[in-house]
């Protein structure tokens, strides 16, 4: 088999059970390894170490399949982890925060996440009997037919759609490409059931797969804290944020995203689920010139909600996004009233928890106000983080009160 030499005292990552080797801690490679195909890991000393999928464009040369000397990378490789990978999931029946269930027969969940799940690259969401596929490394695109046809067979889905449509890919040098990839599926706007609300998915057009399925605990809590409140939610994409609150109590929601095809699905969700058009309030703007609007006019809200896109995908990009940040959550905590409450996230995996922290404390300083953290919001159970893998967590939320 195909295989790389670490350079001296490289190897200890993969000691830690980290799942990725970069290219500069390779002295040599054995053989000449195809995109995607699996080579073995030694140290310096030629101790075996792992076997990878190898990616000769990437900075991240190799990505871990097994630790596991003894275990070979094949087919039943693949079907026992998604089988596990599912089996977890079907066995959680908790929730961290109240005693619902994150259930998985309400149409909705991440059955693989990647690294988390033992799997590099691979993404695969449910909705109903529909799976969305996300390839996004070397490594699946090599196993991509055979793992399409174990998802059918381990899942029982009727249809696989693919939206492998993501920038990573270009990273591993492999183009976007989006489309059926198994079964039948008439129309790629799909409907599915959040704790009893109904929300349209358009696998083939939406943003990720079709829907922020690592959301559905946060979308759960803001309902909770909506009640008696008037609530902005800004970057609300369809509106999953909105229809919670509105549920929960709100006295009014005001929708804002910069995308009119998003917010023509949010009033069609409303309406899905019997919400009257005055209870919902929908503005096409971009969000931080609207915040500067709002600002300007006095305006002021109990309850805001930030949920921006993805500023930073890596560190590189982390001091030009936590000005984004830092701006919009500024504006936020100046446009609460006192009391209110400000639930922000960050998606980008550029920007660690304590990093965002420090963005939000200091966009409090430069509004003038005083805030307290009351909880830590993180992705839904479904989107595991591995104990060995902390990039995993890239989802990073902040519910804070302003005095």
């Amino acid at each position: 088999m195909d295989a790389l030499i670490l350079k001296p005292d490289r190897e200890k990552s993969l000691l830690r059970r980290h799942p990725w080797v970069f290219s500069g801690a390779i002295q040599q490679v054995i053989g000449d390894p195809a995109s995607g195909a699996t080579v073995e890991i030694f140290s310096a000393d030629r101790q075996f170490l792992a076997r990878a999928a190898y990616s000769p464009t990437s900075q991240i040369r190799a990505r871990v399949w097994t630790f596991d000397p003894d275990e070979m990378v094949d087919v039943e490789f693949f079907r026992r982890k998604i089988r596990n990978a599912l089996e977890r999931r079907a066995a959680w029946n908790f929730s961290p925060r109240d005693s619902a269930a994150l259930q998985p027969a309400s149409g909705a969940m991440r059955l693989i996440h990647a690294e988390s799940d033992g799997l590099p690259g691979l993404v695969v969401d449910r909705y109903g009997d529909v799976l969305v596929l996300q390839v996004l490394t070397a490594g699946v695109e090599f196993w991509r037919e055979t793992l399409a046809d174990l998802l059918l067979e381990v899942t029982g889905a009727r249809a696989i759609y693919e939206r492998s449509d993501a920038d990573v890919r270009a990273l591993e040098g492999l183009p976007p490409r989006t489309g059926l990839l198994r079964g039948t599926l008439p129309a790629t706007r799909l409907t599915i059931d959040e704790d009893g609300l109904k929300f349209i998915v358009d696998v083939a057009f939406g943003h990720k797969t079709g829907f922020y399925l690592d959301q559905h605990l946060n979308r759960r809590r803001v309902g909770q804290l909506a009640a008696g409140r008037e609530v902005l939610n800004c970057f609300c994409y369809t509106g999953a944020f909105s229809l919670h609150a509105a549920r929960g109590g709100a006295k009014n929601v005001l929708s804002l995203d910069s995308s009119a095809d998003a917010l023509a699905i949010g009033q069609e969700n409303a309406a899905l689920n019997g919400f009257s058009p005055e209870a919902l309030e929908w503005l096409e703007a971009d969000v931080f010139t609207a915040l500067r609007k709002f600002r300007d006019q006095n305006r002021a809200w109990d309850l805001i909600v930030l949920d921006p896109p993805k500023f930073a995908p890596t560190a590189a990009q982390a001091e030009k996004a936590a000005r984004g940040y830092k701006d919009i959550n500024r504006l936020a905590f100046k446009l609460l009233r006192p009391g209110g409450i400000l639930v922000t996230f960050s998606c980008s995996g550029g920007i660690d928890a304590a990093l965002f922290q420090k963005i939000v404390a200091s966009a409090a300083l430069d509004a003038g106000v005083e805030a307290q953290i009351v909880e830590y919001l993180a992705q839904s159970p479904d989107h595991p983080v591995s104990i060995h893998f902390p990039e995993g967590a890239y989802l990073k939320g902040l519910v804070c009160v302003k005095a």
